[in-house]
């Protein structure tokens, strides 16, 4: 089986040492991969959100825009770091399981 590592590098690794963490505690290739998505995932949400807003307030302008996106990037990491939707845990566990399997994640029932 081959793995690509956060780095874009390509690792060979056997189906059992591949899904497990080498120290407790530290997340997987999986589960971090998840938890990206989950973030990227609750900050567009938390953008749209903020679209849908009925007016401007008093203070808002291009420099309280961006620091918005950058509070709403910040909150929709520590979200997904704690895990909080649930859709890391549910991703990573599909992926674990696809690569367990050799399928890859791939449902062919579909």
């Amino acid at each position: 089986m081959t793995i690509i590592n956060s780095h874009g590098n390509l690792l060979a690794a056997s189906s059992g040492d591949a899904a497990k963490p080498a120290v407790r505690g530290q997340k997987t290739e999986a589960e971090s991969m998840a938890a990206d998505f989950e973030a990227i995932f609750v900050r567009q949400m938390l953008s749209t959100m903020r679209t849908a807003s009925l007016g401007d307030g008093l203070f808002d302008g291009q420099g309280t825009e961006q620091f918005r996106d950058m509070q709403d990037t910040m909150l929709a990491e520590n979200m997904a770091d704690k895990g909080v939707f649930g859709i890391a845990a549910l991703l990573a566990r599909h992926v674990e399981k696809g690569a367990a399997d050799g399928s890859g994640g791939v449902n062919d029932n579909v």
